[in-house]
């Protein structure tokens, strides 16, 4: 699995979207392929910190769509509602560098990343409705909660591309830097976290979290049941065909 390298040492295991002619876009094959790979980091006593990183002109562009129609998730066990989980629960910090493009799961699943290191060139969307479908990775619930309501709706209902300033503000990022510096900042703070006791590391991250896992995990299976359900239906249907014959979607009968 070129598309995803997977590197262990020190303490940190690095996860890195190496698809960049297609602009890191997930296929099914890369989803499981790193919830393999934060399981195996879980269980492993010697990783401390996870990390994952993209290239400085991209993180990622979502869904590879050829590959979602191809082999849409029809179930909760499908590799990319697999790896949502594993992200949600795992009980290890995680560290994220995002530069350029962060689409759909791009974003979302940053918002279950402890530490996010945006370069200034990051563009944050979940153009969810823009697709016919809905949010997913729990942002439904997590997105609001971040951010307020209003700026919540706005970025879920207009799935509108938000900057890395914006991210900032709004507390979905630490820090904005030039882009060749991200990767750097967030393997620092990773070996900054990898220096300490993990003990100490996991029982925080437990208490920071409590009280909001069982509805996270409870919110990315409501949401996968409508999510299922939304492709299916005419809309879906219409923005993947005019996505895939490169034209404007006609939502007026929809």
């Amino acid at each position: 699995m070129q598309d995803i390298l997977i590197d262990t040492a020190d303490g940190i295991t690095t996860i890195t979207l190496n698809r960049v002619e297609k602009k890191n876009s997930f296929t099914q094959a890369m989803y499981a392929t790193c919830a393999d790979a934060l399981d195996a980091a879980r269980d492993d006593v010697a990783v401390r910190v996870v990390v994952f990183q993209g290239d400085v002109t991209v993180f990622s562009a979502g869904n590879d769509i050829a590959d979602f129609l191809s082999a849409a998730p029809k179930s909760n066990d499908a590799p990319v509602f697999r790896f949502l989980r594993a992200l949600a629960a795992f009980p290890k910090p995680i560290v994220a560098a995002v530069c350029g493009p962060a689409v759909g799961i791009g974003t979302t699943m940053l918002f279950h990343c402890d530490l996010v290191y945006a370069g200034d060139n990051a563009a944050f969307s979940m153009p969810f409705v823009n697709l016919g479908l809905c949010p997913e990775a729990a942002s439904s619930l997590l997105v609001p909660q971040m951010m307020g309501y209003h700026r919540a709706a706005e970025a879920l209902l207009m799935g509108e591309p938000f900057m890395a300033e914006a991210a900032l503000e709004v507390g979905l990022a630490n820090r904005v830097v030039p882009p060749t510096e991200a990767n750097g900042i967030a393997q620092a703070q990773a070996r900054k976290l990898a220096a300490k006791p993990l003990t100490s590391l996991v029982e925080t991250k437990r208490l920071l979290k409590k009280g909001q896992m069982a509805q996270v995990l409870e919110r990315i299976d409501e949401e996968a049941e409508s999510f299922g359900r939304l492709l299916q239906a005419p809309a879906a249907k219409e923005a993947f065909s005019a996505f895939m014959e490169k034209r404007k979607p006609d939502f007026s009968k929809v």
